[in-house]
């Protein structure tokens, strides 16, 4: 009885800290726009039970204590502190104030140190982005969930109109319903209601016009007060340069960014891999390229730059889409036609050649194919390589949980170390995959790797979009990951 007196008692103690916790990191989002973010997983409206896991899964990737009374000492020091806006991961600051901290006389010290770059520093943008949703399907009222949700103070990207085809107040009524609550990624963290009479919507104080139109040129985007905005179109149907050049007609558009791999000269874009090949102040229209896309080129963009890849396979286990149909019904392509929650559907992917655009030196060494799977959401890609030189699934395992701590693809890789993870495990990762190393495969000379990357190929590929909108929109804050 006494252990279970002790244990319960420690569990109180660290449920109290993690809600004092919590109140720091409001504070610091909506007074300083600091975001404090736990090994890339988001902090901001997220209870106490969800930060002490957080911290849990830290421990078991770095192998360390992470201790919630840590953090919030941290981030108190932080909120004291003149630090410019900026998004910080606060599980390396514990980790190395776990290390240091004999180094430093008070953790305001170590504070101060660590973020030395943002201290009374300007902040890397003073600029807001409007943005424009030209659709409202899964992709879109994801959009519109993270743009709002993490709207903070109003600064860097904002909502400002939504494009369907029609806006009855039926209609608004849908949508709005559609955007609160969602069969796979839950209900609305937020406060979500429909304005019949102004056409609109207002999202945790934010208004967002709805605005009909069957033609991108024909919208009078100054009318409605949004200037040089981006223009992030969802729909799918505009693919090539001529196309999605119509938004640029519209007035008040500056940018215009498709959710679907571009045609033709249209730069195809995995944030965290090749955006900084792209001149955005020249460019005008610009391609997030696809879900599966985001998830394989990080993984191929570690080996090629370690091993070499001579050819591979990228197999793709993918969730059933809104394109498939729901019964066996007519279907202009192959297969797709047959009962998506009834099936497993081959179909055919442009991963492989998609990938090539992101790190050109794969062009033409990679096939790539796909099956649909009885699954809603959450995909996985099985890629097997013939590598340059041998190789263990040891060094291969230790190359992504080091990219998922350090370097520039911290945000798109999670290392997952877990041998009970499934695809439901992923549903609302942020990560553009997540690396399952107890699968690693590796042949006995070492020339062959087989690796499985999980991703949540709605809402991880929406992060990525949002990404690549500051981006675009040159309204990142200061980062310290």
């Amino acid at each position: 009885m006494e252990k279970f007196n002790e244990s319960l008692k420690s569990w109180v103690d660290n449920e109290k800290a993690a809600t004092e916790f919590i109140g720091v990191v409001s504070k610091l989002w909506f007074d300083k726009s600091i975001e404090l973010i736990l090994l890339r997983s988001v902090l901001v409206n997220r209870g106490s039970g969800k930060v002490l896991n957080k911290h849990i899964r830290a421990e078991t990737i770095l192998k360390k204590p992470v201790r919630v009374q840590d953090s919030l000492l941290i981030a108190k020091a932080i909120l004291e502190e003149d630090i410019a806006p900026a998004r910080i991961d606060i599980g390396r600051l514990n980790s190395e104030w776990t290390d240091e901290k004999d180094q430093y006389p008070s953790v305001n010290a170590f504070v101060l140190d660590k973020l030395k770059a943002f201290v009374a520093a300007p902040p890397r943008s003073t600029k807001t982005q409007d943005v424009v949703l030209y659709g409202f399907g899964r992709i879109g009222r994801l959009l519109a969930r993270e743009l709002t949700q993490f709207a903070g103070n109003g600064s860097h990207l904002r909502l400002r109109a939504i494009v369907t085809r029609s806006n009855s107040p039926e209609d608004l009524h849908k949508r709005v319903s559609l955007f609160r609550k969602d069969s796979v990624h839950g209900h609305f963290a937020g406060v979500a209601n429909e304005d019949i009479e102004n056409n609109a919507m207002v999202v945790n104080g934010q208004i967002i016009k709805f605005l009909a139109a069957s033609k991108p040129e024909d919208i009078d985007y100054e009318a409605e007060g949004i200037y040089d905005a981006l223009i992030i179109d969802n729909t799918g149907v505009l693919r090539d340069r001529e196309g999605l050049s119509r938004h640029l007609k519209a007035k008040g558009v500056a940018k215009v960014l498709l959710t679907a791999p571009g045609k033709g000269d249209i730069p195809n874009i995995v944030y965290g891999v090749n955006q900084s090949a792209i001149d955005v102040d020249a460019e005008t229209v610009f391609s997030a390229a696809s879900c599966t896309t985001n998830a394989i080129v990080p993984g191929l963009e570690i080996i090629e730059r370690t091993m070499g890849i001579v050819k591979g396979h990228i197999e793709t286990i993918h969730a059933y889409t809104n394109d498939q149909n729901l019964l066996d019904n007519y279907h202009k392509k192959s297969r797709r036609g047959r009962s998506a929650p009834l099936n497993m559907v081959i179909t055919e992917t442009g991963a492989g050649s998609a990938a090539a655009k992101a790190i050109p030196s794969l062009k033409g060494k990679l096939t790539s194919n796909a099956v649909r799977v009885p699954v809603p959401n959450v995909s996985l890609a099985i890629l097997t390589l013939e590598l340059s030189r041998a190789t263990s699934a040891e060094e291969l395992n230790k190359l992504f949980l080091d990219a998922s701590l350090k370097g520039t693809l911290i945000e798109q890789i999670r290392f997952s170390n877990s041998t009970e993870f499934v695809s439901s495990d992923g549903i609302g990762d942020s990560c553009a995959c997540i690396f399952d190393s107890p699968a690693t495969k590796v042949s006995d000379d070492g020339k062959t790797a087989v690796i499985y990357l999980w991703y949540d190929n709605e809402f991880g590929y929406t992060s990525q979009v949002i990404r690549l909108a500051r981006h675009i929109g040159k309204v990142k804050s200061y980062r310290y990951y």
